[in-house]
């Protein structure tokens, strides 16, 4: 073969047209695949838990910000300092007073840690597959949750989200069980097609967005009966005033019974075990 008839040979290898679907990242990326995308999402991480067994799930949510109390001390002593230099900064000011009260918060951050190992070793003993321990991945209350779980040697689950500024995994998820997401819709599917009851702890609008999305799925009936325990009640209470729109008639009285609150990991794993202590096999069944 000619040096041309070679060349033009290669153009023809490299060329994207030449490449097998399955290793064509560019056409896999373009908007009309998107559809294959979402299906392959969905399919991934339920291939993957199927594999290992998983069973049922207790899903845990809560703040990124919410740190281990030494991280929330060297914050507040950092934004101290960074005050002390100009006095008179309002906003500097302002991020001192916010560090007050996240330390404050830290404590929520050793109750999942706590609940994450109680749940886990009462359930898995170490190799169990049922009320696996699962959360968003990341950093704050959703470490913590991996982390508890990790300490008793138990295995817990992690669903990532890729975001504009990068957030990496943390390093308590069970490895073959940490998942990244481009789709939150898929992400919050996954959440919940196993859970057997969702503990939310204080958090901003993503722990909001998630736990309203689990509300509504249950007044509705798109959800099969489990409990939304929201941890720490003063918190939620200043955040939330559900009484607010029970009392307006948007929301009806019987949905205020959607979910319960809890002070202490042991409160909230006793919640969760006579809520489904008390369910008919008809309750357990997931809505089709």
């Amino acid at each position: 073969m000619d040096e041309q008839r070679q060349a033009d040979l290669r153009r023809i290898l490299e060329s994207p047209s030449y490449r097998l679907v399955e290793n064509d990242a560019e056409f896999l990326k373009q908007e009309a695949l998107r559809p294959v995308r979402l299906q392959l999402e969905l399919l991934k991480p339920e291939l993957a838990l199927a594999e290992h067994g998983v069973r049922s799930t207790i899903v845990v949510f809560g703040g990124t910000q919410i740190t281990p109390r030494e991280a929330a001390e060297r914050r507040l002593a950092a934004a101290r300092e960074t005050l002390a230099e100009r006095p008179d900064d309002a906003l500097r000011a302002r991020r001192v007073a916010r560090a007050e009260r996240l330390l404050e918060k830290s404590r929520y951050y050793d109750a999942a840690r706590e609940f994450a190992r109680l749940v886990s070793d009462c359930s898995q003993g170490g190799n169990g597959s049922d009320y696996v321990v699962v959360t968003g991945g990341g950093p704050g209350i959703m470490e913590a949750a991996n982390r508890g779980a990790h300490e008793v040697n138990a295995k817990s689950i992690g669903f990532n989200i890729t975001l504009p500024h990068e957030q990496v995994p943390n390093p308590y998820i069970t490895p073959t069980l940490c998942f990244q997401f481009r789709y939150f819709a898929l992400r919050k599917m996954h959440f919940l097609l196993r859970a057997k009851a969702l503990v939310v702890f204080p958090g901003g609008f993503g722990t909001l967005d998630e736990l309203f999305d689990a509300l509504t799925l249950r007044q509705t009936g798109k959800l099969q009966k489990i409990p939304i325990i929201l941890f720490g009640r003063a918190y939620w209470d200043r955040v939330l005033d559900f009484q607010f729109l029970a009392d307006e008639g948007v929301i009806a009285d019987d949905d205020l019974r959607l979910f319960a609150y809890a002070e202490t990991p042991e409160e909230a794993w006793r919640r969760i075990v006579e809520f489904h202590a008390s369910l008919s096999p008809e309750d357990i069944c997931r809505p089709q």
